[in-house]
């Protein structure tokens, strides 16, 4: 019954039905934040006091969403966005695989290669949404499609985001008593990637494979561009190719995104004096995701202040029964709680590191089984969570024109298809190695 009760069991349950009942999901974190401190006890003022401190943990996500929405901006005036949306439109000759392969290796694109994560789809996307109303294509594919170039590169590749994502995985686990290697990470989640893209194909080809009628709906001017590269496009490509080196070299994607944005304004490949309208445009495209990134580590913070969490995981352990699938299943459904209340793979990794590896040094795990456990359980909600940029995302682009749900649309088809599949593909993972 404790188990039932507890404050991460609650609202996470609570942030599910709010977001289901059409509640906006940055007024449903802030009341499921609140909900949580109460039932553990905390009173009004102490919760708002964690749960704004507790924003900060986000701020360097949010940053770098404004300014990579800034960097998307600028694409758009440079017409680079326009250009390329044109030729993804000649490339596909009317077959829906072919546009859906694209928006995929976009997305992976947007993690390892050019790290502008999600900032890219409101400014691609929008353009080419009559071209799939003509095709018919159900945009529950389109989102399950990004969604899969979203989270499968930064699990498997040790790349730009996949860098960051694998080091937070090695260096939690060896503070917390393990010793792991970045090495060792991508030679155990590559079974994570296969069950994600199984999970990719079964959206596209079967549950998501048939026609849908969407209505026409102008979303703004066209603009008539030649379909040819300009001097200003060379060095927008210049910059992103920047942007990527100076995140890699400084692990800051901020000062990667201020690198390319520099670069850009310097040439004058836009004019400097169009710079806070780039600005505004920026916090316009990506301004909401990133107060809910903030958000949610707010309320992340009150989560981790009740000291719910730690319960929460201790009372799973009498149900492990001393069994290594056992545990790795419960482990791993108590990752898709934290991770779909928290919003973010990334913010789940350090909790759940003080949780699981003692409970790995205690069953017998050897590194390849804690690895793949311990990735999809930080993974696991990524996908379906309404306050996960892997959502936010593809949402901001699909529903440029008011006919894409955020929860029925995009986190539903998305949770179904790679929460279920990384489960799945995680215990293979354990009886394999």
């Amino acid at each position: 019954m404790e188990l039932i009760i507890n404050p991460v069991i609650v609202s996470v349950v609570l942030l599910c039905v709010l977001c289901l009942c059409r509640v906006n999901v940055l007024l449903a974190l802030i009341v499921c934040a609140v909900f949580a401190g109460k039932i553990s006890g905390m009173h009004a003022g102490q919760i708002m006091d964690v749960f704004i401190n507790g924003m900060g943990q986000n701020s360097e996500t949010a940053l770098s969403y404004i300014l990579l929405g800034t960097f998307a901006a600028a694409m758009a005036h440079t017409g680079l966005a326009d250009v390329l949306a044109k030729r993804i439109a000649l490339l596909i000759k009317n077959k829906k695989v072919i546009l859906l392969l694209i928006l995929t290796l976009l997305a992976c694109a947007s993690q390892n290669i050019i790290p502008v994560h999600i900032a890219f789809i409101p400014v691609i996307i929008p353009p080419l949404l009559g071209l799939m109303n003509k095709l018919k294509l159900d945009r529950r594919s389109a989102a399950c499609a990004l969604a899969f170039g979203l989270v499968a590169p930064y699990i498997v590749f040790p790349a730009g985001f996949g860098l960051i994502f694998q080091r937070l995985l090695a260096d939690n686990l060896t503070v917390n008593g393990m010793q792991v290697s970045v090495d060792d990470i991508w030679k155990s989640v590559w079974i994570l990637g296969i069950g994600l893209l199984a999970g990719l194909l079964w959206a596209v080809f079967v549950s998501y494979g048939k026609p849908r009628d969407y209505e026409d709906i102008p979303i703004r001017a066209e603009r008539r561009r030649s379909l040819r590269f300009t001097g200003s496009h060379y060095i927008t490509l210049f910059a992103a190719i920047a942007t990527l080196a100076v995140q890699l070299i400084t692990k800051s994607l901020p000062l990667g995104a201020l690198i390319g944005l520099t670069i850009i304004f310097g040439t004058r490949a836009i004019d400097p004096e169009k710079m806070d309208t780039l600005i505004n445009e920026g916090i316009g495209l990506m301004g909401y995701v990133a107060f809910v990134m903030l958000v949610a580590a707010g309320f992340a913070g009150v989560l981790k202040s009740t000291g719910a969490v730690e319960v929460f995981i201790t009372g799973l352990i009498p149900f492990m029964a001393g069994s290594k699938l056992l545990a790795s299943f419960l482990m791993l459904l108590a990752g898709l709680v934290i991770t779909i209340g928290i919003g973010t793979s990334f913010g789940t990794i350090p909790i759940l590191a003080v949780l699981f590896v003692p409970v790995f040094i205690n069953l017998g795990f050897n590194p390849m089984e804690a690895i793949v456990v311990f990735a999809a359980a930080a993974a696991l909600g990524d996908a379906g969570s309404p306050a996960s940029g892997t959502t936010l995302g593809p949402t901001a682009g699909l529903n440029a024109d008011g006919q894409h749900n955020h929860i029925k649309d995009t986190c539903i088809p998305t949770f179904l298809h790679y929460n279920t599949a990384l489960i799945i593909f995680a215990l293979i993972g354990v009886i394999i190695f």
